[in-house]
């Protein structure tokens, strides 16, 4: 008994010394503790473990049971928040993209894939994207280049120069372009412009050029 309690003393230093193997660790505990008890709170969804430390204490341990689909590495708060703005409005692809490009990895550390992010919408019960729904009001920066006739890369420059205004449900989630816009003014003249339609002439100003 002395020396179980003379090594109950220094438990911590023999937990983490730089030279005890795993086996040893699992010996330890054999040595200090006499059985462990599991039950189910099914109140709470807790595992409860009592420990029997040999010494004749006991201890209590809960430890939160998993749902049915849910594992130990759980999907952080923030990319499930991400998943919920953008779901119904974006593909699961347009939702890995942006969770990766966020810097916001999976619960295994490992980089967003479609097929992930349906995982976990199923397991969480967020809606799935239904391209059906659309009702043109809003446009993709591809759709939008469609409706224009021209190239994502102009989308965005016009984007960049202020001349149409996107909306992004979360930082760095693609572009939503309202359909009515492309038909606005300013766009409809950096359009018409030939060469760089985001270029943003000065009323006062002569160009040296013509676009004729």
């Amino acid at each position: 008994m002395a020396s179980i309690t003379g090594l109950a003393e220094n438990l911590s230093a023999a937990w983490n010394a730089p030279d005890v193997t795993m086996r040893a660790r699992q010996q330890l505990l054999r040595t200090l503790i006499a059985d462990i008890i599991v039950d189910v709170d099914d109140a709470v969804r807790d595992v409860v473990l009592t420990i029997h430390w040999r010494g004749g204490q006991h201890s209590e341990l809960r430890v939160r049971k998993l749902k049915a689909g849910e594992h130990g590495c759980a999907t952080a708060e923030d990319a499930l928040e991400v998943m919920r703005s953008m779901a119904g409005r974006w593909s699961d692809e347009h939702i890995a993209a942006t969770l990766n490009r966020m810097g916001l990895p999976t619960g295994q550390g490992k980089t967003w894939t479609a097929h992930r992010v349906y995982s976990v919408r199923r397991v969480r019960g967020i809606d799935a994207y239904r391209s059906a729904v659309k009702d043109g009001e809003w446009l993709t920066m591809e759709e939008a280049a469609k409706a224009l006739g021209t190239t994502s890369h102009t989308i965005r420059r016009l984007i960049n120069a202020g001349l149409l205004q996107t909306v992004q449900v979360v930082p760095r989630a693609p572009h939503q372009i309202r359909a009515a816009d492309l038909t606005s003014e300013p766009i409809m003249a950096a359009m018409a412009r030939k060469g760089r339609p985001c270029r943003v002439v000065d009323a006062e100003t002569i160009p040296m050029f013509t676009d004729t």
